[in-house]
């Protein structure tokens, strides 16, 4: 299979368009989406890279290198990369976020409101008098 042919099976996969490929990438027309995927125009390193962070894949998996279609890194949203990060990243929000997998509902529930009342206290605290 060619770059091309990986291009346009993620993009179908993914339910996405040439032309939203397009914008997502920056080119003005959906043609050059098109002419990628039929292998009439190749691609540099960098844009190989940019393609398969538009396609929540790696560019080892465009480029023939390996199998896997999907990053092992793939989210929802951004804000949900975030969040993931931000939880590897805290030992703390790590310990807090792996103890609520395994809580009861009332237990999370409880927790929560403590959080939103700490929260409100904090944000009164921040006003001026």
């Amino acid at each position: 299979m060619t770059v091309g042919e990986r291009i346009k099976e993620r993009r179908l996969a993914l339910k996405m368009s040439q032309q939203e490929l397009a914008d997502k990438l920056g080119y003005t027309s959906r043609s050059t989406i098109n002419k990628i995927e039929n292998d009439a125009n190749n691609l540099r390193q960098p844009k190989i890279m940019d393609f398969a962070k538009a396609l929540k894949t790696t560019p080892g998996y465009l480029m023939g290198w390996e199998d896997k279609e999907e990053s092992e890194h793939h989210y929802i949203d951004e804000k949900t990369r975030q969040i993931a990060q931000e939880i590897a990243d805290n030992k703390e929000l790590g310990l807090l976020f792996d103890a609520a997998r395994t809580a009861a509902p009332e237990d999370l529930k409880t927790t929560h409101d403590m959080l939103l009342a700490l929260k409100r206290k904090e944000q009164n605290d921040e006003e001026p008098c």
